[in-house]
Order: C-alpha cells, then structure tokens, then sequence
C-alpha cells in the first residue's frame, strides 16, 4: 500500500516536471512577412544577385496565402536560377510550379522559359545529342500547344537552329564514316540529312557527298540521280559545280575553254564599239 501510494506521488512530481519543462523549451514562431521578403528578393535580382533573389523568392513563396502570389515567387526563383545558369535546379523548379500552380496566368511563360533552359544547354555538333534532342521535344510540345503566341515565334526560330545542328550532327558523322571508308554507314547519315533536314544549310553537301561516295563505289546512276536532284534544286551552288567535276573530269579544261572564248567576245565588242566610235 505504501508503496503505490509512493509510486503515485512519484508519478505526478514526474509529471508535472515534464509539463514545466516543455512549457520552457516551446517558443512560439513568429510571423515573417512575406511581402518584405519578396522585396528583399526583388532588390537582390535587380542588382543581378541572382543566388540570393531565388533564396529569397523561394521562401516567400513559402510564406504568401495568396496562390497568385506564391506562384508569382516561385517563377521569380525560377528565373533566378536560369540567370546563373543553374539549369537543372531551374528545370525542376519549373516544372514542380506547372504542378503546384496549373491555372496561373503566367503558365505559358513558364513552359516558354522551361523550352529555353534546355535550348540553351544545346553544343556544337561533336558534343553530347541528349539536350538537343531535349530541347527540340520541348519547343515541339510548346509550339502543339500555344501555336499563335508571340513566344511561339521565337520558338519557331529556335527549332530551324535545332534542326541545323542535328544536320550538323549527321554530317559530322558521316564525314567521320567516309574517313574510315564505312560507306554504308556514311550514305545512311547523308540519306537522314537529305530526308529529314531539307530545309537546312547541310541539305546541298549532303546531297554532293552522296554523289561522291555513289560515283567512288562505281554506281554512277544513282551518283547521277543524286545530281540531277541537286543541279534541280541548287544549279547555282557550289556543291552542284563540285557535283558536276566528279560526273565530268573535263570540266575544269571546258570551263577555262569557256572563259577563254568569252573574253574573246567581250575583247571583239570592244574593239567594234570603238572603232564605231571612230567612224
């Protein structure tokens, strides 16, 4: 009996002691203001300190009870982040806004701003395909979606330098194949430039190197054909008069032939007007 009467006093001491420690540890937060902290942000990102303008957006965000202005933060971080180049850290925060904020009013800004990071880690064509190949997906889902905006314009541009440099790409591989004499494999990569990057500045090498390679392996008709398709569409470029020397080998003796009798008639002329002149 003593016992439970020492255990009972024992436990409410315990108790109480409890309480009151826990009374001392526990301090209310205090209420930040989530307006001086999106003006701090502000500040920082119009004196490009972009680092600290996205801290500072991010955790407003985090602070504002109106949707549209905790959306309008974190696009601001967002920006930010694009601003110092911190694309990976951007793309996520993008596409974690299109998520969180699907109805804001500046959605399609946010898909235009998103298709941009990805364009802007495309290199030249000897680099890594993946981020061109990302960007062009990006742009061509942009473009399915807000097809009569003012950024679509932009983006329109963008994708005809995308597809250039995928051309690039091809060609530059297929040049690597024609250097160790892989023929199939170079005239497969001249083939994709020809079939799907005809609107691009490689579209008049691709179709002479296939000439080249064709005339090389001795299937002259089909060198042919690719030459008729070139002195069709480009007779006026230099890959066609390169063309021409590989299917006629007097070219360069005819063409100095030409120049020759040429100027004898611009010689004759001459000397006609002034003896015209005379008379």
């Amino acid at each position: 009996m003593y016992l439970k009467v020492f255990l009972s006093i024992f436990l409410i001491i315990f108790t109480f002691s409890c309480s009151k420690e826990d009374k001392s540890i526990y301090t209310p937060s205090t209420k930040v203001d989530p307006y001086k902290i999106y003006k701090e942000g502000l500040d920082a990102f119009e004196t490009n300190d972009f680092f600290f303008a996205s801290k500072k957006f991010s955790e407003a965000e985090q602070n504002f009870e109106i949707i549209e202005l905790a959306a309008k933060s974190s696009l601001m971080s967002s920006f930010s982040l694009y601003g110092i180049n911190f694309y990976d850290e951007a793309i996520e925060n993008l596409e974690r806004f299109l998520k969180t904020y699907p109805s804001d009013k500046n959605v399609i800004y946010a898909n235009y701003l998103l298709a941009i990071v990805y364009f802007e880690q495309i290199s030249d064509e000897k680099k890594d395909l993946k981020p061109l190949l990302e960007a062009n997906k990006k742009i061509n889902l942009f473009l399915e979606k807000y097809p009569n905006t003012d950024y679509a314009i932009d983006l329109k541009f963008k994708q005809n330098l995308i597809r250039n440099q995928l051309a690039a790409k091809e060609m530059y591989i297929a040049k690597y194949y024609v250097s160790v004499k892989k023929w199939v494999p170079a005239i497969n990569r001249l083939k994709i430039i020809v079939e799907k990057f005809d609107e691009t500045v490689f579209i008049e090498e691709a179709l002479h190197r296939l000439v080249e390679i064709h005339y090389h392996l001795g299937l002259k008709n089909e060198a042919e054909n690719y030459a008729r398709i070139l002195g069709y569409n480009y007779n006026s470029s230099e890959w066609f008069e390169q063309s021409y020397k590989v299917l006629n080998k007097d070219y360069s003796f005819l063409k100095k032939e030409n120049l020759q009798i040429q100027k004898a008639k611009k010689e004759k002329g001459i000397f006609k007007r002034i003896v015209d002149m005379i008379k």
